[in-house]
């Protein structure tokens, strides 16, 4: 049976019971088995509930889904060199958000919940909203009053009810918290179901790689909500037997705000404070991840490192890839910067996969040319 798991302390809860914290005030993780033969997979739709057995919601009427996911899985040209781009930018809201917003509305829906609130610099807002309209769940979403105004046009055109908080991002957590108090906080950080969906990117990837691991993934992270949901999927594609190793994960940091590659450098277990500065990647300019030990924790484990771009890396890297085809968000913009600095050291015949998480138009003029 599936538990709820405090990171901290150690305390179970039942997962049938509306609970998105410990009492402590640590972080969830969801525990369970999961019984996945790719054998089975055959004869079902490519879309990411393809791993129904994975997937901890209990009844297949509850669950909220666009068909999403199973995005292409393409080999993109970075100099000489070919690397696997998994392309989350084609998802119904977006971007690779969507993953998790199924699974965890999924859950609230379950939960017989009826109003949910969030906070997000915007992709996670305008998931949670998409989602929570899908299955006419009320939802409240607050944002920095400087988000993109794409994002904030998509949020609002759902039907969410939109808080546009002055100041930066940590200040939208704290109001979003208070409302928390009295309305399920449908948290892409916190709440642990979310990550449940975003693994799904692991087991994406592997299927499409032959059910072979790559040796290195390279992914944005702010929050870490793609990276410790692909981490997780990792593992548990280890645990079952079905990969031999985890790849070497690599987190890729905004310059102007990157508290994880400073934990990193300095070799400590947690992020390291600093003074966040405006970033095009708004996406991953999270000053204080919630999850940063479990981040810095998964990319040791897995022999990984973090890595921070210059704003100019950044844009040059966005602006490539808009003149090879690709409409990417700024977000996307980091994670090519970040193969680039990769590809320096890496091995000649090394796997690589790396993401696109925001389609182009969700930047709202944020539009850059070299």
């Amino acid at each position: 049976m599936p538990v709820l798991l405090c990171s901290e302390c150690g305390r179970e809860y039942d997962p049938s019971l509306p609970r998105w914290k410990c009492e402590c005030g640590g972080l969830l993780d969801l525990s369970f088995l999961n019984s996945l033969e790719p054998r089975l997979l055959k004869n079902r739709a490519f879309n990411m509930w393809r791993y129904r057995e994975v997937l901890p919601i209990d009844r297949d009427e509850n669950i909220v889904s666009f068909q999403e996911g199973f995005t292409p899985l393409l080999k993109v040209l970075f100099g000489t060199r070919k690397i696997f781009i998994k392309q989350d930018h084609l998802f119904p809201s977006g971007s690779y958000k969507d993953r998790g917003a199924s699974v965890l509305v999924s859950k609230i829906k379950e939960l017989g919940i009826h109003h949910v609130v969030e906070d997000s610099s915007g992709n996670a807002g305008a998931a949670a909203a998409a989602y929570c309209a899908h299955a006419s769940i009320a939802c409240d979403i607050y944002v920095p009053e400087k988000t993109s105004p794409g994002k904030l046009i998509q949020i609002q055109s759902y039907g969410a009810h939109l808080y546009k908080i002055p100041g930066t991002r940590e200040d939208t957590a704290a109001a979003v918290l208070q409302a928390a108090e009295n309305t399920f906080y449908a948290s892409h950080s916190w709440n642990p179901y979310f990550f449940q969906g975003t693994k799904t990117f692991s087991y994406e990837v592997c299927e499409q790689l032959g059910w072979k691991a790559p040796d290195t993934v390279i992914l944005p992270v702010g929050n870490g909500t793609l990276f410790l949901g692909a981490y997780i999927g990792f593992r548990e594609l280890q645990k079952r037997g079905i990969l031999d190793a985890i790849p070497k994960m690599v987190g890729v940091q905004s310059a102007a705000c990157a508290p994880l590659f400073e934990g990193y450098r300095q070799k400590k277990d947690i992020p390291i404070a600093i003074k966040p500065e405006r970033t095009a990647a708004e996406g991953i300019a999270i000053a204080n991840p919630v999850r940063g030990k479990q981040i810095l924790n998964a990319v040791r484990k897995t022999g990984g490192s973090i890595v921070a771009v210059r704003e100019e890396e950044i844009l040059t890297g966005l602006s490539q890839m808009y003149k090879s085809g690709f409409y990417i968000e700024p977000t996307s913009g980091a994670a090519v910067a970040g193969i680039k600095k990769y590809l320096e050291t890496a091995e000649k015949d090394e796997v690589i996969v790396s993401v696109f998480t925001g389609h182009g138009l969700k930047s709202g003029g944020k539009v850059y040319h070299e």
